[in-house]
């Protein structure tokens, strides 16, 4: 997709707003940290020359200026008195755009507006932090969680490199390109460096885009797309689970008959290890079942009652699938690939009854059509806002959008049509649903 109509969607429809003022946000940033003590501005290899020598940990937080979500976090980072006896122990590193980012190191959840990566000088990484609870809320201010995990990412270091072989499964996986600006979807268009004295934000790679480059790569090789990057960082609760925001792994929730239910996850539960790896933040919980399996075992140690206790999670074939991508900016692109850029809901089981549809039957309603480049590619086809959409190819069973979106990438390739029944009033009609 062109980058300006990427960002007209995005503006548009992204659950997370944008400041008025996106060039003053990112100008102000440099102005405010460029010769910051603590910060190193920008500077990711100049941080890991300091971590070297100095022998610290080296905190790299990427945040997203532009974006508004994950604002409250963020000033806290950089304002909270209470951070700093933490901060100190580590070499600190800012990004603010991803145009040169080394991907063999900078693997994490694109979607976020701030994340933050823990290593050692020499590139090892201990941990990552992400939330989604501070992304969903540019107000939420609170930072128990990456206390936590700055907490967690010292008692790894402390271990280092004795803990090395435990930490192996942290490491990235190998990337098409080396940065951002090397992928065809970016190439041309982005340079390494900022454009300090033009319009700077239009010359940043923002890190979602990075997701999407991954997935328009992908796709372009005419093959089903990775199921990994169309659920990336999926949480844990599509097993069960749901963990306490503002601590590292502990469970707060188990879902009666799930995989956690099974293997006798309780409430109160806390996960030192998943898959072998330490964890320091929920984020790390996200990144082993990013590089999990599509089914099998995934070995953890729990704490409860102050003892630590083996046991084995299943993942269930499919269980990706469960995954709730609705509100992923990385989405878009992805409902102009599957659905032609619409939009749909799952219409609730109350609803149904006065509609006649059954509760078991596929019924997603078009809440919006796109009119512009990739995304019009269903009006065209004839798909109008307010249908109902009841049948396409085989696939009659209920589905939620995020679920039908892997449906379809997974085993349609770009350049199909499969044959689509929608409800449109009390009128069934036939459409073909093209697929990019």
């Amino acid at each position: 997709m062109k980058p300006v109509l990427l960002f007209f969607f995005l503006a548009v429809f992204a659950s997370a707003a944008t400041v008025k003022d996106r060039e003053g946000a990112v100008r102000s940033d440099k102005a405010k940290l460029e010769n910051d003590p603590r910060w190193n501005w920008n500077d990711i290899d100049g941080g890991f020359r300091i971590a070297k020598t100095t022998g610290k940990p080296l905190l790299v937080v990427l945040r997203c200026l532009p974006c508004m979500s994950c604002a409250g976090i963020d000033a806290s980072v950089l304002e909270e008195q209470e951070l700093v006896p933490l901060l100190d122990q580590f070499v600190c590193v800012r990004i603010i755009n991803a145009n040169a980012l080394d991907l063999s190191l900078f693997q994490f959840d694109y979607d976020l507006s701030f994340s933050a990566i823990l290593f050692n000088g020499d590139g090892t990484i201990y941990g990552r932090f992400g939330s989604w609870l501070h992304q969903k809320d540019p107000l939420n201010k609170t930072t128990a969680s990456f206390k936590k995990a700055l907490e967690a990412g010292l008692a790894i270091h402390q271990g280092y490199p004795a803990n090395r072989a435990a930490l192996s499964g942290k490491q990235g996986g190998p990337t098409p390109y080396k940065t951002p600006v090397e992928f065809p979807a970016l190439a041309g268009k982005y340079q390494s460096k900022l454009d300090w004295n033009g319009k700077v934000v239009a010359s940043c790679v923002h890190c979602h885009m990075v997701g999407d480059a991954f997935r328009a790569y992908y796709r372009s090789q005419n093959k089903p797309l990775p199921v990994e990057w169309i659920y990336p960082q999926p949480s844990i609760e599509t097993l069960g689970i749901t963990l306490a925001t503002d601590d590292v792994a502990k469970v707060e929730a188990v879902a009666d008959g799930s995989a956690a239910n099974a293997a006798g996850i309780q409430a109160g539960d806390v996960f030192t290890h998943l898959s072998g790896q330490p964890l320091v933040s929920i984020a790390d919980v996200s990144w082993v079942l990013h590089r999990s399996p599509d089914s099998g075992s995934l070995p953890a140690t729990i704490r409860r009652n102050g003892k630590d206790t083996a046991v084995t999670l299943e993942l269930p074939a499919g269980w990706r699938l469960k995954s709730d991508i609705g509100k992923r900016v990385g989405t878009w692109p992805m409902r102009a690939m599957a659905f032609g850029g619409m939009k749909m809901d799952d219409i609730p089981d109350e609803e149904r009854a006065s509609l006649g549809l059954d509760k078991s039957q596929l019924a997603l309603r078009v809440f919006h059509v796109g009119e512009f480049g990739e995304h019009a590619a269903a009006k065209k086809a004839g798909f109008k806002k307010d249908d109902i959409l009841i049948q396409v190819g085989d696939q009659k069973q209920r589905l939620t959008e995020s679920a039908l979106i892997g449906d379809l990438l997974l085993h349609h390739l770009p350049g199909t049509k499969i044959p689509a029944t929608v409800l449109r009033g009390k009128e069934r009609v036939e459409l073909q649903l093209p697929q990019q």
